[in-house]
């Protein structure tokens, strides 16, 4: 499907990373015999070669898969990376530090990107400086498409549409329920956090803006009066505990600026929350205030040097990541509900694979590959999985293996 002007057809950036190793076997698995024409970039050719060589145990004519060099750093070489192809994926994190050539490369170049950052003060600078350009070009630029945030944003945008199917209406709040779950963060994503943190304590306006609930919207829209969780709380509608949930500082920005992108068809006063869930039991709601206390103690310990380094030693480091075995072992559930017309949905998004790792690789993998080969309405831009892709990205998933239902509740 490459092009006479583009070589490839997708380019998985930081293939050697532990991240990226999960992302190119899912595409090894799932792209062979599409005719999909990809490559393995990165900065050591080396180790490419060893990547593409394990590749090849899974699928033959990965043996013959192109190997793109390039530093991440170096702006020349990331505009020579987003010219030879139709779509780069990449997982070089943390992408504050590492992410900001490539980006900016490809929305020049009129090349469709994905990645899987949650870094809200990253995804902001993106949108401020490349969206008008990628709109130009006509590159879809699409942050957050791994376990944060796809689950949420997708989750919504299938809960509405199966709202409207049945009712004609969409419901005007939706809650995400992050449920049972087994698996770790990554690496990338623990020194991504910390690394917002850490900025933040230096920077009054970056605070600001990662206490704005539409802190990506774009500038000048509504804004609804919804405030994130900060406390323990009691989720009515299906009657169990509820703490704070770590990731809501990224999804429900991304879901508020998915609604805005598409031209709030879910109303103007359109609130979207999102929490943790646990037993309905007293130990769940003991669970409950005992999570809220650990978030506020985690921040707090980020930044004493001391209990730092602690921190630092007992968590995994980017490039880490569990074995083969556990990744099988992992699994997560997400419940978004809301209620429109005197009906109220359930929508689950769940998968048996760990979020962070496996169940990651495949919403990545699935994305970039949504971006390569289906056709899209959407226009260019700084976008969201659910503005760029929508119900198209949804297929893939569950054609991957991800669950996506609905039923009353």
């Amino acid at each position: 499907m490459a092009t006479a002007t583009r070589r490839h057809d997708l380019v998985l950036f930081g293939a050697t990373g532990f991240t990226g190793r999960l992302v190119a076997e899912h595409l090894a698995r799932h792209a062979a015999g599409t005719g999909l024409a990809w490559a393995l970039a990165g900065r050591r050719r080396g180790r490419l070669e060893a990547v593409r060589g394990e590749l090849a145990a899974i699928d033959a004519a990965c043996a013959e898969l192109p190997i793109v060099e390039a530093d991440a750093l170096d702006p020349a070489a990331m505009a020579r990376v987003a010219a030879e192809t139709r779509v780069v994926c990449t997982t070089v994190g943390p992408y504050a530090r590492y992410g900001g050539p490539l980006v900016a490369a490809c929305a020049r170049a009129g090349t469709h990107y994905c990645d899987l950052t949650g870094e809200v003060p990253f995804i902001r600078a993106s949108i401020d400086a490349n969206h008008e350009e990628a709109r130009r070009t006509g590159a879809r630029i699409v942050h957050c498409c791994g376990f944060d945030s796809i689950p949420s944003d997708l989750g919504t945008l299938f809960l509405q549409h199966e709202l409207v199917a049945r009712t004609g209406e969409p419901a005007r709040a939706v809650t995400a329920l992050f449920g049972e779950s087994k698996g770790k963060l990554s690496g990338g994503t623990i020194a991504s956090l910390l690394g917002v943190i850490d900025a933040a304590a230096r920077d009054r306006g970056l605070r600001r803006l990662l206490a704005d609930p539409h802190g990506l919207d774009p500038e000048g829209g509504p804004r609804s009066a919804v405030r994130d969780a900060r406390a323990p709380g009691w989720d009515r509608a299906l009657g169990v505990p509820t703490a704070p949930f770590v990731m809501a500082a990224i999804n429900t920005r991304v879901v508020r600026r998915s609604h805005a992108l598409l031209g709030y068809p879910w109303g103007t006063d359109f609130v979207y929350d999102e929490r943790m869930s646990l037993p309905r039991s007293a130990g769940g709601v003991a669970a409950a205030v005992a999570i809220t206390g650990a978030m506020v103690g985690f921040v707090a310990a980020s930044q004493i040097p001391a209990l730092r380094r602690a921190l630092e030693r007992r968590l995994p480091q980017p490039g880490e990541g569990p074995t083969a075995e556990e990744r099988a072992r992992g699994h997560y559930v997400v419940r978004l509900h809301g209620e429109a017309g005197g009906l109220r949905l359930v929508a689950t998004v769940s998968d048996r694979l760990d979020p962070g790792y496996a169940g990651t690789a495949r919403m990545l993998g699935e994305a970039a590959r949504c971006l390569a080969e289906d056709e899209l309405p959407s226009a260019g831009g700084v976008l969201t999985p659910a503005s760029a892709m929508g119900l198209t990205l949804v297929e893939r998933l569950v054609a991957a293996g991800v669950t996506f239902d609905v039923a009353e509740g």
